[in-house]
C-alpha cells in the first residue's frame, strides 16, 4: 500500500518535525553508525548512546547559553508528571508557592500542587475564558517559587516576557521552548515536553539550576527526586526520543539558533494574524496583546462552516487545524519546524475559502 503524500502539519502536539531530521532518522534506523544495531536496540549504557546525550546537552548549552550551573535532565512522564514532581521537590512543608493560571495546563499544575501543600493562585485569566495574560502584581516574596506556563496551546495565549517575580520562576515551556531567547537569570527550573517544539513524544527536558536543586525536600521517592537524575543515569532513558531531540537541536543550530527562530516565527505569526484581522470572516479568539506566536486560534463568522473548513483544508494539503476539543474553532500550531511555506499556503487557502463561502 502506497503512503499518502506528506502534508503541511499544523498539529498542536505531537507537532511537526523538520523533514531533514526525519530523513536522517530514516537513513540511520536499520543500523546506527558502527553499532551493528538500530538505535532502538542499543544499550543506554553504551558509548554510542552516551555520545548522543552528550551531543544533545552540548547543543542545548550553546543554544541557550547555559552555564555549568544548570543540570540538563531527560525524563519521562510528560509535563503532567512535572506538575506533581515540581511541588513534590520544591514546595516545602509549611511553605507555599504561587501559580499564575492562564489556561488548561496551568490549571492542572495548580491542582497537582494543591495535593501536596499550599499552592496559591496568584493571578488568573479564567474570568474571561483565558483570553488574556493577567498581571502578576500580588506575588508572595516568601513563596518557594512562582510557576507559570509560558505558552498556552489550548487557548492560544503567550507571555511576551517572563513575569517579574521576587523568587525563582518555574516554567512549563512545553509549547514555546527554543522558539525565542529567555532570561535564564530569573529561573530555578524549566521543563518542556519534547513533542511540541524539540522532538517526538516520550521525553521531557528539564533544566534545573544547581543552587535551586539544593532547596529540594527530603526524603523523596527515588525516581521523583531530581537529584537522582542530576547525579547519574539512574534508569533506562527514552533512547529513541533523546536521539531525535539531539538531531532537532543540531538542526536548530544549523538554522541560526534561537534568535533566528524568533525572527522566522514572528514572520509566520504576523502573516496569519494579518489574514485573520483583514476580514470579518475570521475572528481571533484572544486579545491581540496576548496572542501566541506558536498556536494561532480563530473562529469563522459562521461556526457551521468550521467542519467544512477543516475538511477542505485537508483536501488542500493541510492537516490538524481543528481546535482543541474543549474550545472548538480552529488552531494552527506553527512551531519551529513548521516552514514559512506552510503558513503562506494556509493563508492562501483561507482567502480562497472565504471567497467561496463568504
Amino acid at each position: 500500500m502506497e503512503n499518502s503524500p506528506r502534508l503541511h502539519n499544523f498539529s498542536a502536539g505531537p507537532g511537526a518535525l523538520p523533514l531533514e531530521v526525519i530523513e536522517s532518522v530514516r537513513r540511520e534506523l536499520p543500523v546506527y553508525r558502527n553499532t551493528g544495531a538500530s538505535v532502538m536496540e542499543i544499550s543506554h549504557r553504551s558509548t554510542a548512546y552516551m555520545d548522543i546525550e552528550a551531543s544533545a546537552r552540548g547543543a542545548l548549552r550553546r543554544l541557550l547559553g547555559l552555564t555549568t550551573d544548570w543540570h540538563i535532565l531527560f525524563l519521562q512522564g510528560g509535563a503532567s508528571m512535572q506538575f506533581h514532581q515540581v511541588p513534590l521537590n520544591f514546595l516545602p512543608p509549611g511553605g507555599s508557592a504561587d501559580y499564575l493560571v492562564t489556561g488548561t495546563w496551568a490549571s492542572k499544575a495548580l491542582a497537582e500542587a494543591r495535593l501536596l501543600g499550599r499552592a496559591r493562585c496568584a493571578a488568573s485569566s479564567k474570568d474571561s475564558a483565558f483570553v488574556y495574560i493577567p498581571e502578576a502584581n500580588d506575588l508572595d516574596p516568601s513563596a518557594a517559587y512562582v510557576h507559570f506556563t509560558s505558552n498556552n496551546t489550548v487557548f492560544g495565549t503567550q507571555y511576551r516576557k517572563e513575569p517579574q517575580a521576587p523568587v525563582p520562576l518555574v516554567c512549563d515551556a512545553s509549547s514555546d521552548f527554543l522558539s525565542r531567547p529567555i532570561d535564564l537569570g530569573r529561573y530555578g527550573l524549566i521543563y518542556a515536553g519534547a513533542q511540541k517544539n524539540i522532538g517526538p513524544a516520550g521525553v521531557t527536558l528539564v533544566l534545573v539550576r544547581k543552587s535551586f536543586l539544593k532547596r529540594r525536600n527530603a526524603p523523596l521517592p527515588t525516581m521523583l527526586d531530581y537529584g537522582t537524575h542530576a547525579a547519574k543515569c539512574f534508569n533506562t532513558p527514552p533512547v529513541v526520543a533523546v536521539y531525535v531531540v539531539e538531531k532537532v537541536l543540531r538542526w536548530l543550530e544549523s538554522k541560526g539558533g534561537v534568535a533566528a527562530m524568533e525572527s522566522v516565527n514572528a514572520q509566520k505569526a504576523a502573516l496569519l494574524y494579518d489574514m485573520i484581522d483583514s476580514t470579518d470572516f475570521y475572528r481571533g479568539t484572544v486579545r491581540p496583546q496576548a496572542r501566541s506566536v506558536m498556536n494561532v486560534t480563530f473562529r469563522l463568522v459562521d461556526p457551521a462552516l468550521e467542519t467544512g473548513f477543516v475538511a477542505d483544508a485537508q483536501e488542500a494539503g493541510m492537516v490538524a487545524l481543528k481546535g482543541h476539543r474543549s474550545v472548538g474553532g480552529m488552531r494552527a500550531s506553527i512551531y519551529n519546524a513548521c516552514p514559512l511555506e506552510a503558513v503562506e499556503d494556509l493563508v492562501a487557502f483561507m482567502r480562497h475559502f472565504e471567497q467561496i463561502n463568504g
